[in-house]
């Protein structure tokens, strides 16, 4: 089975992008793929997938998303312990120092990693859009 939930969260429209490319990606591979927003999931649906990519934008002082996207990460963690995921989003400056930290987190949760987090300053391009695509392959054929 390789079911994948790709969750997101966006304020500008960025990484909606960004996870409609990650969902197209991994269905070229063969995956069945699942979008949602955040508001559309919650970590009782955790169950139904095998994989997750998660998406959302720097916020703030470099941070994640804390009304909505924040508190539903906080709650997956436990559930998605030890699956595959992969990370991703948008920044409009500081070179997307977020995703470390993110990153690290996720790491330090036991959500296993597929591919490197992918961070494109503000809307992807043709070629950001492709490595969202790409990131969605790996994920699915990991």
């Amino acid at each position: 089975m390789n079911k994948i939930a790709v969750i997101f969260w966006t304020g500008t429209g960025n990484t909606e992008v960004m996870a409609n490319e990650v969902v197209a990606g991994a269905k070229e591979a063969g995956a069945d793929v699942t979008l949602f927003n955040t508001s559309a999931f919650s970590a009782d649906k955790a169950q139904e997938f095998d994989k997750f990519a998660l998406g959302c934008p720097a916020m703030g002082a470099e941070e994640l998303e804390d009304s909505e996207f924040q508190p539903l990460y906080d709650q997956l963690k436990a559930q998605i312990s030890g699956k595959k995921v992969v990370l991703f989003g948008s920044y409009g400056w500081g070179g997307g120092e977020w995703m470390n930290p993110w990153k690290e987190d996720a790491a330090n949760a036991g959500l296993v990693l597929a591919d490197e987090p992918l961070a494109i300053e503000g809307a992807p391009d043709d070629a950001g859009k492709e490595k969202c695509r790409e990131l969605g392959k790996v994920l699915a054929l990991s």
